[in-house]
């Protein structure tokens, strides 16, 4: 028998708020599998776009598109098209909405580099980047927003998964750079050419957004690539390689994500890749747990509030958003059990 999830946590991320609408439409979506056309899940997704972080986001967005400056977006950091576009993906938004439609549309015309991957470019007024500024990261955040919202059929987004696999796998012709994705197996240029565990996560997540019938053999290869990379370091410890020291980030539970990852985000992914009651993730479930205060709840421990168009819940506190995320991967990985 599945044990229950606890009624508390559940009720407060289940009622209405203005603040934070998104958490109750991902709540009734993820933890109590309600369906899209549901009548509550659809008034919650309405609720995503009158109030809360979604619609501030929007209300700064140019006729366009894009946000701060016309080109690829990548500037300025936090405030830049393509940042607008992975928070909408994670705060909710409404993919049939004309704003967001938009905003989709503006990466793909601007961001997209002539490999298929979307490139780390600010570039104001320029139309493109060039490959050699496409990682793991950016590619990953952006591949998984576009797919969210709706456009995963589309020429540009299969481009992009394409881009995402190969990269991954070393597929012949696969063009590297130095400066950039620089190996197979998310090496990465901006991390000294070793494999970048941040970078992991993202393609990771990104190909997981892709339904299991529509991945083709290259992306199957990449994602076991990406679950042999990620379990061969504890996730709890997180020393992957990198050439100072290992990033505060990873213990810093927050929502939205930028570039960075975190330990939860590794747990997330691979308890989607199957692994939810692997013991090699038995450390980081009972830090997880740790975490996790008097009252069922998980506080927002790092924050980019200030740097945004909106901020989202504060630094130090519970966290509605944590507290989604960490009881989703909970519950998915069958260990409700351990909240007892």
């Amino acid at each position: 028998m599945t044990a229950p999830l606890p009624a508390a946590t559940l009720d407060w991320l289940l009622e209405p708020d203005p603040a934070n609408p998104g958490v109750r439409y991902f709540s009734l979506r993820q933890l109590l599998d309600r369906p899209e056309h549901d009548p509550e899940v659809v008034e919650a997704q309405a609720a995503v776009m009158r109030s809360g972080p979604v619609p501030a986001i929007l209300a700064s967005q140019q006729p366009e598109g894009y946000w701060q400056y016309p080109g690829p977006g990548y500037s300025t950091k936090y405030r830049g098209t393509v940042w607008q576009l992975i928070q909408l993906d994670r705060l909710g938004a409404d993919p049939l909405d004309a704003r967001v439609r938009a905003a989709c549309e503006y990466v793909l015309a601007h961001t997209q580099s002539s490999s298929g991957g979307f490139g780390a470019r600010g570039g104001f007024r320029q139309k493109h980047p060039p490959p050699s500024t496409t990682i793991h990261c950016l590619n990953g955040n952006l591949l998984a927003a576009l797919v969210n919202l709706g456009w995963r059929t589309d020429e540009r987004v299969q481009r992009a998964i394409d881009w995402q696999a190969s990269s991954i796998t070393g597929d012949p012709g696969f063009q590297y750079y130095s400066s950039g994705t620089s190996a197979p197996g998310f090496a990465c240029g901006v991390n000294q050419g070793q494999p970048c565990a941040w970078g992991a996560n993202k393609a990771v997540r990104a190909l997981l957004a892709v339904p299991p019938g529509a991945r083709d053999e290259r992306v199957r290869r990449a994602l076991d690539a990406g679950a042999t990379f990620l379990l061969s370091h504890d996730p709890a410890v997180a020393d992957y390689p990198y050439t100072e020291r290992v990033s505060s980030a990873w213990f810093h539970l927050s929502l939205p994500l930028s570039y960075w990852s975190d330990f939860l985000e590794t747990a997330e992914n691979l308890v989607g890749l199957g692994y939810g009651s692997d013991p090699r993730l038995d450390a980081a479930f009972d830090l997880l747990l740790r975490k996790r205060d008097a009252d069922g709840r998980w506080r927002m421990e790092s924050s980019i509030n200030g740097k945004t168009w909106t901020d989202v819940e504060q630094k130090g506190q519970p966290s509605k958003w944590v507290t989604l995320r960490a009881l989703t991967v909970i519950s998915r990985a069958g260990r409700l059990k351990d909240l007892d």
